[in-house]
């Protein structure tokens, strides 16, 4: 029985990842004076998506097929070992927030390689900016999970958000306010949303990741598009569980509390779009530059402590 819970966060966690990217646009369509699109819209996509027959050119290989499959597998993964409302996740062990860099470097690698199969220069391109972004995006993610390990002393996921309490907040806030900072910079690099990306355009001067899925259809289209609400999804879930390390004993208490912080941090996404501009292309490295200074004090702070 004691697996029962876990497998229902996973399962939990999977259904509700699509919600996130609906509640960002009903709060950008609110800051524009629109209705905007449903609440279930992705929902509605991915259920069209899977009945439609995939197209595929003539200059592409099985590389191209299977990008979005590995890249989707990789991030369900991924979900397994995040742990909700700080309880133990579906698959835990000793050193899995390694093993979680490399499932997100496996999505990236995945898609990367299929936006190449193609043997476009427009594809192309979107693949080259995004693996320029990954080199500053991943170090400050990594150093963050480690800071975190540190202030723990712990080195799985599970352990890292089952040791935060409210009390590890009174003693080393300035350590963990620092972590959700950057957390939250790499989440919208990592997520393709502004400032650092917009995934409501195509123009080509700044498209990043939606260029590089620009050939994909049918349910090969469906699958980055989840893949896309899981990684959303997971990053959230970490700011979530740092932010708010609520142990009160009610396994439904927390998490119908955790799920509310999901959809606060996606209505602070929505939020951030509709109030900043895009940055240049030139500039976004030092977002991702201030996102792991943010990390690397936190871990010179917490070494100090």
């Amino acid at each position: 029985m004691e697996i029962v819970k876990p497998l229902l966060q996973f399962l939990a966690a999977a259904l509700l990842a699509p919600l996130l990217p609906g509640v960002i646009n009903r709060v950008k369509a609110f800051f524009a004076g629109r209705k905007g699109r449903p609440l279930l819209q992705l929902y509605y996509d991915l259920a069209k998506l899977l009945r439609k027959t995939p197209v595929y050119s003539r200059t592409t290989t099985w590389v191209f097929r299977a990008g979005p499959l590995l890249g989707a597998a990789a991030l369900v993964t991924a979900l397994a070992l995040l742990p909700f409302a700080g309880r133990p996740s579906f698959l835990s062990f000793d050193g899995d927030f390694i093993f979680l860099l490399y499932l997100l470097g496996l999505a990236r690698f995945a898609t990367v390689l299929a936006a190449l199969d193609t043997g476009s220069a427009f594809e192309g391109m979107g693949a080259s900016r995004e693996m320029q972004f990954a080199v500053f995006a991943e170090p400050a993610f990594f150093m963050g999970l480690a800071s975190l390990a540190r202030v723990t002393g712990q080195t799985s996921l599970a352990g890292m958000f089952g040791a935060l309490t409210g009390g590890t907040w009174s003693t080393a806030a300035p350590v963990l306010a620092l972590l959700t900072a950057s957390f939250f910079l790499v989440l919208l690099a990592e997520n393709s949303r502004v400032p650092a990306d917009d995934p409501d355009t195509h123009l080509e001067l700044t498209m990043i990741h939606e260029v590089m899925v620009l050939d994909h259809s049918g349910p090969d289209l469906a699958y980055i598009l989840y893949g896309a609400a899981l990684k959303l999804w997971l990053f959230a879930a970490l700011i979530g569980s740092t932010v708010l390390p609520r142990h009160s004993g009610s396994w439904a208490g927390d998490s119908a509390l955790f799920l509310l912080m999901m959809f606060g941090l996606a209505a602070a996404v929505g939020v951030v779009e509709s109030v900043i501009a895009r940055l240049r292309l030139t500039k976004v490295p030092y977002m991702l530059i201030t996102a792991f200074a943010f990390s690397a004090l936190a871990l010179i702070f917490q070494m100090g402590r």
